[in-house]
């Protein structure tokens, strides 16, 4: 299931204005790959681009390549939805579908795009939930609204809903940043559990988290306000986070800024 990406000199403009810049990078499939960096500097741009979600937003443009194996997922001849269902995406606040049930909830993607039985359904669900780690604690109340849930349930019940689809890729924009320290930690082991079957692709601002449930990192970074980011260096998470390249990428790591 789990597929390589392949970057090469990727820019996006937000109405003109670039965001980011000559971003070339491979993410490899079975892994987590994190993107660390300053506020402001690109990250979930970037992560955006790689599910043509960053064309949603008016005036949202993208230049380069991004090839899926070897797909061109810009391809004039590629549809935007089918690439958003190849390569999930999972928010930085829970969004559960406030009027629908945990059940619905998940089975939602999958109502859209195919027919299947009430016992697919049922299947596909309960391997979804128990593919997020949330089985055991929803089982008993499937028809109970998902905002019933709690932050850190809410975030693994997306996570649930955006595997549900079968995904290749799962997009992850600071997924444990609303939660609190213990639904962080069943989100990372999660993530952990994964990269087993998806390719996994994190923005976080935690650097011990980056440190922990990442196999590399790419460190991106702007020369000054108003600027366009850019990817300053990416190596294997253990190389980043004691040896790095650039001097940039280790001031930042030590705290000297951002």
């Amino acid at each position: 299931m789990a597929k390589q990406i392949e970057v090469t000199d990727v820019d996006a403009y937000y109405s003109g204005h670039k965001a980011i810049e000559g971003i070339s990078m491979t993410i490899d499939a079975r892994a987590v790959t994190a993107f660390i960096g300053p506020s402001g500097c690109g990250k979930s741009t970037f992560l955006r681009t790689l599910n043509r979600m960053h064309e949603v937003i008016p005036g949202a443009t993208v230049t380069g390549k991004i090839r899926m194996e070897e797909q061109d997922l810009y391809g004039a001849d590629v549809d935007p939805v089918s690439v958003r269902r190849t390569i999930g995406m999972v928010f930085q606040r829970p969004n559960p579908f406030p009027t629908m049930s945990i059940y619905d909830n998940v089975a939602a993607g999958l109502r859209l795009n195919h027919r299947y039985s009430k016992s697919e359904l049922d299947g596909i669900v309960e391997e979804s939930l128990k593919g997020a780690n949330l089985w055991n604690e929803v089982k008993d109340r499937l028809p109970k609204p998902g905002s019933g849930l709690s932050g850190g349930q809410q975030q693994r019940l997306c996570i649930a809903r955006a595997i549900a689809v079968r995904p290749q890729v799962l997009l992850m924009d600071e997924p444990c940043s609303a939660l609190d320290p213990i639904s962080t930690l069943a989100i990372e082991d999660l993530i952990a559990k994964l990269k087993q079957e998806f390719t996994i692709v994190i923005v976080t601002h935690n650097m011990q988290q980056a440190a922990r449930v990442s196999d590399k990192t790419a460190f991106f970074n702007l020369a000054a306000q108003g600027q366009p980011g850019k990817l300053i260096e990416m190596d294997d998470t253990t190389k980043i986070f004691t040896s790095p390249s650039q001097k940039a990428t280790e001031d930042y790591i030590t705290g000297r800024f951002g």
